[in-house]
């Protein structure tokens, strides 16, 4: 099938589709997991003052927004449930969309979702010890369960989305009550800012990865553009509502931790949820917490595991080799195959992370920089589609073109760079990763597709 008869094939009845309230709850559940938690400190590490620890994440705000226009544009002139892969189908055709299938499919989504499944099990397993084992092990309940609630159905997903995503922002919003309760309460005076330790360029670039780890996520809507009720209107609804809330609730969060520990505490702190939960709960504080991490943790899985089983239907669509992960049930409206094989693989990963010394930096290390290299393609092919067909109806065009995709374009290029920097060894693991991808590329250009 070429890409252009892939922009009429739907997937899903649209009338019985996603609404812009169940787009955005995915969003926002998506993004405001448990980055926020824990990467604030990281962050600080890297600022030198208060104005640049809050330039950085107004930054890391302006990329989500700046990536958030140019999806919106992509998506509302082509709906599809394949998202970025067909995206890159059309710009920079099937070879390079063929080898971001199994990036995602080995690599991106995959780890993305075992690492989130790590950070749930750590936090799980002091509400409900498992024995030695007890983190892994909740890590692939938490797959498998939400895997099984995708395969049944999408209306289910998005239903606990929405829930888990009403917890998520409910928690966030204690962070600033207490924020808002110190201000009238007698505070030792802080720490002084820590120096810094690396060149001004390097301390904003490692602050910059941190804080877009937190923002991390906003793509994900582009696989539910072909779902949305109406996608040439709402796809745009959904990017910008996400981002404003998400931008808003960040901005609040991070103003409410410089008032609670200033910026020289903040940079000392190691574990700053649990701190800000004693002043909220008192002696309830670590219950509270790993409750709060919890399900923020299984709003990212649940929301990264709904939108993660599109690509495979997509690849199975395209490709006849694969025709099996194309199967799609009208009943639950999901791709239960992909769904499947997606599962699979990321239980394949979560065996690997329970054996590093340290399952979540191992795991975030193999993700960031492929990631960022096939983000920086898509926001290429918004120009390159432009330009191929200009013909072609956009009921949104992002605004300030061409300057916005090529900001977000140097942007990833920057972080690529960075991540790959920062993560060492882990970021070439991921790159070989990627590199085994290309022979299936021959087989492609023979005309068959590997089985």
């Amino acid at each position: 099938m070429t890409a252009a008869a892939t922009t009429t094939t739907t997937t899903a009845d649209r009338s019985h589709g996603m609404s812009v309230t169940d787009g955005v709850g995915v969003l926002v559940g998506v993004v405001m997991g448990i980055g926020i938690f824990g990467f604030p400190p990281l962050v600080a590490q890297n600022a030198g003052s208060v104005p640049m620890y809050i330039a950085m994440w107004l930054a890391g705000g302006a990329v989500m927004l700046i990536g958030a226009l140019c999806y919106a544009e992509l998506g509302s002139a082509y709906p599809d449930s394949g998202g970025e892969y067909h995206y890159l189908t059309r710009a920079w055709g099937p070879r390079v969309a063929m080898l971001f299938g199994w990036a995602r499919g080995t690599v991106i989504q995959t780890g993305a979702i075992a690492t989130v499944a790590f950070i749930y099990g750590e936090y799980a397993q002091q509400l409900l010890p498992l024995g030695t084992h007890g983190v892994t092990i909740h890590a692939v309940i938490s797959v498998v369960v939400l895997t099984l609630l995708n395969m049944i159905g999408t209306s289910p997903s998005k239903r606990l989305q929405l829930l888990l995503t009403g917890l998520e922002v409910a928690s966030l919003a204690a962070i600033v009550v207490a924020g808002v309760m110190s201000l009238g309460t007698e505070m030792p005076p802080p720490p002084p800012p820590m120096p810094i330790e690396t060149s001004l360029a390097g301390a904003l670039g490692m602050g910059m990865v941190f804080v877009l780890l937190t923002y991390g996520g906003w793509n994900e809507a582009a696989y539910l553009c072909g779902e949305l009720r109406n996608p040439a209107r709402d796809v745009v609804r959904v990017m910008l509502i996400g981002t404003a809330i998400v931008v808003s609730a960040y901005l609040l969060v991070n103003l409410a931790l410089l008032q609670i520990f200033g910026l020289g505490g903040l940079q000392r702190t190691q574990a700053v949820g649990s701190e800000v939960m004693q002043l909220v709960a008192g002696p309830y504080a670590a219950v509270l917490l790993a409750m709060t991490v919890s399900w923020g943790a299984l709003t990212t899985i649940n929301g990264t595991i709904l939108t993660g089983g599109r690509v495979y239907h997509a690849l199975g669509r395209d490709l006849p080799g694969l025709r099996k992960l194309s199967g799609w049930s009208e009943r639950g409206q999901s791709p239960t195959n992909g769904l499947l094989v997606q599962g699979v693989l990321t239980l394949a990963l979560v065996a690997v992370g329970h054996f590093a010394e340290n399952s979540v930096q191992a795991l975030v290390a193999y993700t960031a920089p492929v990631f960022w290299l096939f983000m920086m393609l898509v926001a290429l092919a918004l120009i390159k589609l432009r330009q191929r067909e200009p013909s072609q109806p956009r009921p949104f065009k992002v605004p300030l073109y061409p300057l916005t995709p090529i900001l977000l374009a140097l942007t990833c290029a920057g972080l690529v760079w960075s991540s790959s920097v920062y993560a060492g060894v882990g970021s070439l693991l991921g790159l070989a990763v990627l590199a085994l991808g290309v022979p299936a590329l021959y087989f492609l250009r023979r005309g068959h597709a590997p089985a």
